[in-house]
């Protein structure tokens, strides 16, 4: 197989790593053209066994393509993301090109309001105390819904500081959530705490609006046929 990028998918690309992270490698490949010429279709993703530090799978290109149609939130973070292990120039700069016009905003709302109002539910709702580090996995996908709202047509980076960057954020919010992340750098488990208000207000201030949102879209034409050319550009490279 050819590996078309392998970038990093957690805490370390979003921006707010512990001492002992793992490593989150993330990849995108090709196979052989006979891979693809078979009557039983082969398994689609590669799942190697955690070892030591590093946590590491990857997606074969036709299921990359197929979820880039969706659009899939989780691929265009890949495709974002600050820390690349390997990067094939030319093949991701169609994949980022063809990201842009697939990835509809309101489309995405969905992924980042389900994703956050499941970890609120999990870890925040109806308690006190509260385990502070599970504040991040919250806050990136709800500052993502902010990041539309207010730069809508542009895909929400994957980093928190970048995010932070891009929004518009009061300075109590904005120093919260520094406090919290230089905290988290120092130890593995930044611990139990009090709820943080102002965290809580955006939160619940993002999810409102995005819950106002129609988030139905239509793709833009032709799109299903650019990636049924690019899959077969990309499989055909390797004869």
């Amino acid at each position: 197989m050819r590996i078309l990028f392998a970038v990093e998918s957690g805490s370390r690309a979003w921006g707010f790593p512990s001492p002992d992270s793992d490593y989150d490698a993330r990849f995108v490949y090709v196979r052989k053209p006979d891979w693809y010429l078979s009557l039983a279709p082969g398994r689609d993703v590669i799942e190697l066994p955690i070892e030591d530090d590093f946590d590491t799978n990857g997606w074969d290109i036709r299921k990359a393509l197929s979820l880039l149609l969706k659009p899939n939130p989780v691929l265009l973070e890949w495709l974002s993301s600050p820390m690349r292990y390997r990067w094939n120039e030319s093949a991701c700069s169609q994949l980022l090109t063809f990201a842009k016009r697939t990835a509809h905003a309101r489309a995405c709302l969905h992924h980042y309001l389900s994703v956050s109002r499941r970890l609120w539910n999990e870890f925040v709702e109806g308690r006190e105390q509260v385990n502070l580090k599970k504040y991040f996995y919250i806050l990136r996908p709800v500052l993502c819904i902010a990041w539309i709202r207010e730069q809508p047509g542009e895909i929400p980076p994957m980093s928190l500081p970048d995010l932070m960057a891009g929004v518009d954020l009061s300075s109590g919010l904005r120093s919260a959530v520094e406090d919290l992340l230089a905290l988290k750098a120092r130890t593995s488990e930044v611990g139990a705490g009090a709820r943080i208000g102002v965290l809580d207000e955006v939160i619940l201030r993002e999810w409102a609006w995005a819950d106002r949102q129609d988030i139905r879209d239509t793709p833009q034409p032709g799109l299903h046929e650019e990636a049924e050319a690019m899959f077969r550009a990309f499989v055909k490279a390797q004869v």
